[in-house]
């Protein structure tokens, strides 16, 4: 097929039609890397495990998903991608089935990993399913369709998860995939079909490549995991995975770039759009995990809100991304795709320093507000910036462009929650050290505290109970202190970050508009 032949194809059905067939199985998807982390200390008081050893129920997912990410495009081609993206779906609805029944951890591991692997192939496929279904001037709709799955449904997740367990059980976070799954395969088997310029490659499976892939990718996800709990480097363990991944993921881009037949083609990175676009979404996965992970810690730990409050609190990001992204997909084509970047991540550096001055005194509102702004903001960065990035493709190549944007989002994920993990931790610990010179017995204003906390305390306790509960309550005030401040820094740092990504939003090459006539949906 020529390339004007390509660039004119239409599908049979509807775009719209389409859109909601892939992003059903999609929503469904994403939903669960997120789901199941209000979940844990159910499923492990259940199963019979420790809240460590439950946290291999997110991971494992992570890590098998991030492996079938990338090699979404080659395995499409050579199954034929409609077939894949049916038995990836089919392979998620029948191991959430399994996840719901399992009666031991191990069990229930082996069928997450089993949900990571089916659910991997469908964010990429579902992402060029949409750019190829909708014409060049439309792909802002079909983007603001694919953003209100993978925006607004991890913010969704730990809402959904909570108000389940709390009032069913823990099982039902994987049950109510299967009738979801169920219509989902219906109408992918109905209205998707493969362009004719996708031909079934008749190549074998690159072997090394999956390895290297693996290896690189599954130690990375461990050491990111696992990094803040065995103390980073001062554990043998990390140091040798992070030999190992390093080591894995040379080898791997230095095969791809001479093999015949990649896994990976990772030759499109030398188109400068893309190259740009991946660098910034995997910005933006830090930025977007890391606040969710974040924020609810704060409101937990700091506020004192039970952990469904917790989610209802942030749920209102939701409806900023939802409501933001209808209008966002309106604009892209008629405003400047670089202009509508700037200034989301302007609005996002705004909600993180309205964060950035939290006390412990704040009400729910200053914390809904910031949310919905922070929603409205990565609406408004996530769909030009698709747009952007894969404006100056061909459509052949777009399930290998998809394939590897998703997973620098999802690496990004994972590199936020783990750095701000471990700023959260440490920085505590600094503050808590340099708070506590003020509690000395040489500061009036702490002598005449203590005195009058055990005033209070002594005529219920006596004097000497007394002294020993208005040291134990000063020292905890102290040490909420140093963790309100730590919080704030690294609500200002997320600020900066914002800001530090708004100029690089120049790099993107202006995508033009498509020449010829557009055939008609």
């Amino acid at each position: 097929m020529s390339a004007e032949q390509e660039q004119h194809w239409t599908p049979s059905h509807s775009p719209m039609l389409i859109a909601f067939s892939v992003m059903l199985a999609t929503f469904m998807e994403v939903l669960d890397t997120s789901v199941a982390n209000v979940s844990l200390p159910h499923i492990a008081g259940n199963l019979s495990a420790t809240p460590e050893e439950a946290t291999w129920v997110l991971t494992s997912y992570l890590v098998a998903n991030a492996i079938i990410l990338p090699a979404t495009n080659y395995l499409g081609g050579l199954f034929g991608r409609k077939r894949f993206f049916l038995g990836c779906i089919v392979l998620f609805t029948l191991s959430s089935a399994l996840c719901g029944a399992a009666n031991s951890l191990g069990f229930l591991i082996l069928a997450r990993v089993l949900q990571g692997a089916g659910g991997g192939a469908l964010q990429p496929i579902s992402q060029a399913v949409l750019l190829e279904s909708f014409p060049p001037a439309k792909r802002g709709s079909g983007m603001a369709i694919f953003a209100m799955g993978v925006v607004v449904a991890p913010i969704l997740g730990p809402t959904l998860g909570g108000w389940i367990t709390d009032n069913f059980s823990w099982r039902w976070i994987f049950y109510i995939n299967l009738p979801i799954g169920l219509i989902a395969i219906l109408m992918v088997n109905t209205f998707i079909e493969d362009p004719p310029y996708l031909k079934k490659t008749a190549g074998r499976i690159d072997y090394i490549g999956f390895g290297l892939l693996a290896v690189w990718l599954a130690t990375m996800q461990f050491i990111l995991d696992k990094g803040q709990e065995l103390d980073w480097f001062g554990s043998h363990l990390i140091a040798w995975c992070f030999v190992i991944s390093c080591l894995a993921c040379v080898a791997f881009i230095a095969h791809e770039l001479t093999v015949a037949d990649p896994l990976v083609d990772l030759r499109i990175l030398k188109n400068r759009n893309f190259a740009v676009g991946v660098g910034l979404i995997t910005l933006l996965g830090a930025l977007l995990y890391g606040t969710t992970a974040v924020l609810p810690l704060f409101m937990q730990e700091l506020l004192g809100y039970p952990a469904l409050a917790a989610g209802l609190a942030m749920s209102p990001r939701g409806i900023g991304a939802f409501t933001a992204t209808m209008l966002v997909g309106r604009l892209v084509g008629k405003v400047n795709n670089r202009m509508l970047i700037a200034f989301g991540f302007l609005i996002l550096a705004y909600s993180s320093f309205m964060l950035g001055s939290v006390n412990l005194g704040i009400g729910m509102k200053n914390i809904i507000w910031p949310s919905i702004l922070n929603g409205i903001a990565i609406s408004f960065i996530f769909v030009p910036m698709t747009t952007s990035t894969m404006g100056t493709l061909s459509q052949r190549q777009m399930g290998n462009a998809t394939g590897i944007f998703n997973l620098m989002r999802n690496v990004g994920g994972s590199l936020g929650i783990a750095a701000i993990t471990t700023f959260i931790a440490r920085g505590a610990q600094v503050n808590q050290a340099l708070l506590v010179g003020h509690l000395s017995p040489f500061k009036p204003g702490y002598r005449q505290r203590l005195a009058g906390i055990q005033a209070g305390l002594a005529v219920h306790t006596g004097s000497w109970q007394a002294a020993r509960q208005a040291h134990g309550l000063l020292y905890g005030v102290l040490q909420q202190q140093a963790n309100l401040v730590t919080y704030v820094h690294n609500f200002r740092l997320f600020g900066i970050v914002c800001l530090v990504c708004t100029p690089l939003v120049l790099l993107f090459k202006k995508v033009g508009k498509p020449k010829g006539p557009i055939a008609a949906h």
